[in-house]
């Protein structure tokens, strides 16, 4: 057999992925992936049904189906306060993980810096791996995650020629603020970078944190890729449907990776989601609502267990101090922890570039009775293992 790419020979398995493996395995509650254990609502699914029943089957245009664009266009128009072209600006994708990739691709050439606040998404340095980027790391500083403009600066002066920006933060939870939002900006100006957000969670946000959309600031559209998804919103998360909203140039060139990386999203889906696209605003009130009365349980079960975290803002992930167990590391704790107390959660320091070792990430995005049955396990972590 000839040798396989060098470039991947660092690329190992998913961690997430493996602890869903792992949660099968031992039939854990699993907190690990990032996907509820509820459905979406019950007008979305009678339109999927409705439109494999009607023969959409067949490619859709690749940018995505007109209507789609459409509806997309005109939601976030509303909520961006911008005004979104949906023929010129909007690329329906196969999900976020592909809007990023196809995002990267479109701005960076091989060898480019690109930079990474820690902690991330696991897919962001995969991504630049793929790519053959070089990731310049920007640690968050805890408790709160803020950013360090001197260290921030520094970046932005080693030749970045991108920024990926996660709002809301998974793994933190953390919502940036309007003052670290227009750091990034003036820098991204100031050194004619292009930033990719990744704002996938923009309506799971938890009082009295708001999110604002880089793109909306002053002189940032024209450098902004804007990267979302309809899997969290929504709670379709296998239906793959995530989105690029860029201006004409950086829409056109995302395009072109778009289209020979998957070509079409799947149509009949697209189709179902314009009901979703066009619900009344009370809609994300209501899911607000009803995450931040799942965050308040969890984070009970957590105060009641002993745990330390920190609150998270906005999204449905937390990160927790493992540290008073005693194991030798994150990852010796969640084996420990889906294999004898039923539960399946992420060592935290997959998504860190720094050696951060005693942290490990939950997903609250569940059932409330699900989340009363974490809370019973959480309350034998203080029995002896």
């Amino acid at each position: 057999m000839p040798p396989t790419a060098k470039r991947l020979a660092s690329l190992s398995e998913s961690v997430i992925s493996e602890m869903n493996t792992l949660a099968k395995q031992y039939g854990a509650i699993n907190l690990s992936s990032g996907y509820p254990d509820f459905d979406p609502p019950a007008e979305l699914v009678a339109a999927a049904v409705s439109a494999l029943q009607k023969g959409y089957h067949q490619y859709t245009p690749p940018w995505g189906s007109p209507r789609l664009r459409q509806a997309l266009a005109e939601k976030q128009s509303r909520f961006m306060g911008l005004e979104i072209d949906p023929e010129i600006h909007v690329t329906i994708t196969c999900g976020g993980t592909e809007a990023m990739l196809a995002a990267l691709g479109a701005v960076c050439d091989p060898g480019d810096r690109v930079i990474i606040f820690s902690p991330f998404y696991e897919t962001y340095t995969a991504d630049s791996l793929l790519l053959g980027l070089a990731p310049l790391f920007v640690p968050l500083r805890p408790p709160q995650f803020s950013i360090d403009p001197h260290e921030l600066r520094h970046a932005f002066q080693s030749g970045a020629k991108a920024l990926i920006l996660c709002n809301p933060s998974n793994p933190t939870g953390k919502v940036f603020s309007q003052d670290e939002l227009s750091l990034i900006a003036e820098l991204a100006q100031e050194f004619d970078v292009v930033v990719i957000t990744d704002e996938v969670y923009e309506h799971i946000i938890f009082p009295p944190h708001k999110h604002l959309y880089l793109a909306s600031l002053p002189g940032m559209f024209e450098r902004t890729i804007s990267c979302g998804s309809l899997s969290k919103t929504y709670a379709i998360t296998g239906w793959r449907l995530g989105y690029v909203i860029a201006p004409p140039a950086l829409s056109q060139t995302a395009r072109k990776v778009h289209d020979y990386l998957t070509l079409a999203a799947p149509a009949p889906l697209q189709e179902a989601a314009v009901t979703a696209l066009r619900f009344p605003d009370s809609y994300y009130r209501q899911i607000q609502e009803e995450y931040f009365q799942r965050r308040q349980l969890f984070l009970g079960f957590l105060d009641q267990a002993g745990l330390s975290y920190t609150p998270p803002q906005g999204a449905y992930f937390v990160l927790v101090d493992i540290s008073p167990f005693g194991f030798e590391d994150d990852f010796h704790f969640c084996y420990w922890l889906v294999r004898e107390r039923g539960i399946a959660a992420v060592p935290g320091s997959s998504f860190f570039h720094e050696p951060v070792t005693h942290l490990a990430r939950f997903n609250f995005a569940k059932r409330l009775e699900t989340l009363q049955q974490v809370g019973e396990r959480l309350a034998r972590l203080k029995s002896p293992a």
